[in-house]
């Protein structure tokens, strides 16, 4: 019977242990998801634009491909080579963040280029010419998880840094709660947004108030601009993010001038605000000269990208 006691008692005392390791887990995941947050708005505002002109019987099962290549990213391919870099080459994350940061850049340059000098795209034009959707879905979702793929990876190195993890396992253990945890609070997101003309299309005929239907209408007339609005969002998030790390990366590697000043010009226009709105001031004007920047950085990489990298990449490619 002591022997079963002292079996009962050690048993006891493993299961102590992990509910303290999971509560540890889940309070860095929670910690560290906190740090992501300006990723994690870019991620849901620039993924709606992918369902745009699908019939809305292929909307959710778009979401969900997206969404699953989301988690491939984090899960399998970014944590081991994030844990790996963070253990084994740590120099090595901040080009490769800047690396990152340049392409959300130019995508975010390359789409407000696109507006003001409108030209189209050879893949999209032969697809729409053969009446072909099912290519052109196939095109965007792997633009979505190409994309995500650089919005993963800096949400995981992110992460990474913000984590106080005592060994390999718990950094493992927190960046999956993250990623995963990410991917359903973003996706789950978009899920619902596209999906609101059909709700509201739903209550404009079904409701049984005149207020239920009321709402209906409503929703099913502003979608339409909640859409326009999130592709702006979207895309103004992807030069502040990307800007950001960039100038960001560059203090990282010796040359933080230009950060500094950034700084200082975001406080001395905070000074000027009402002290309730200064900080609030002094971030926004901080996110608009990120923002500013990534723009001009993303047009010097436009010509790069379309004339260079491209065509390399095409002959590569070719071979």
């Amino acid at each position: 019977m002591s022997g079963l006691l002292a079996l009962l008692d050690d048993v006891a005392g493993i299961a102590k242990v992990a509910a303290a390791s999971v509560d540890d887990v889940v309070a860095a995941a929670g910690k560290a998801g906190a740090k992501t947050a300006g990723v994690i708005i870019d991620d849901a505002a620039v993924t709606p634009k992918y369902v745009q002109g699908f019939a809305p019987a292929r909307e959710l099962p778009i979401i969900w491909r997206i969404a699953r290549g989301s988690i491939f990213n984090k899960i399998i391919l970014l944590l081991p080579v994030a844990l790996l870099l963070a253990n084994f080459a740590p120099w090595l994350i901040t080009p490769l963040l800047m690396l990152g940061g340049s392409y959300l850049c130019f995508e975010g340059a390359e789409k407000i280029f696109h507006v003001l000098f409108p030209h189209g795209s050879h893949v999209i034009d032969e697809d729409m010419k053969n009446r072909d959707p099912g290519h052109l879905e196939e095109q965007k979702v792997k633009g979505a998880i190409k994309t995500d793929f650089i919005l993963s990876a800096e949400i995981m190195t992110i992460a990474l840094a913000a984590i106080e993890a005592p060994n390999l396992w718990m950094q493992a253990a927190t960046l999956a709660v993250v990623g995963i945890g990410v991917t359903v609070a973003v996706y789950g997101s978009v899920a619902l947004i596209v999906k609101m003309d059909d709700v509201g299309l739903f209550l404009a005929n079904n409701a049984p108030t005149p207020v239920g239907r009321g709402l209906g209408r409503g929703l099913v007339k502003a979608m339409p601009a909640v859409m326009k609005t999130l592709s702006i969002v979207g895309t103004a998030a992807m030069l502040w993010v990307g800007g950001s790390i960039v100038i960001h990366g560059l203090e990282v590697l010796g040359f933080g001038w230009l950060q500094h000043q950034i700084y200082d010009w975001a406080k001395a226009i905070a000074y000027s605000a009402p002290e309730d709105w200064a900080a609030a001031v002094k971030w926004m004007a901080k996110a608009t000269m990120d923002g500013v920047l990534g723009l001009v950085w993303g047009l010097v990489l436009i010509p790069l990208a379309t004339k260079v990298i491209t065509p390399l990449f095409s002959k590569s490619k070719a071979h």
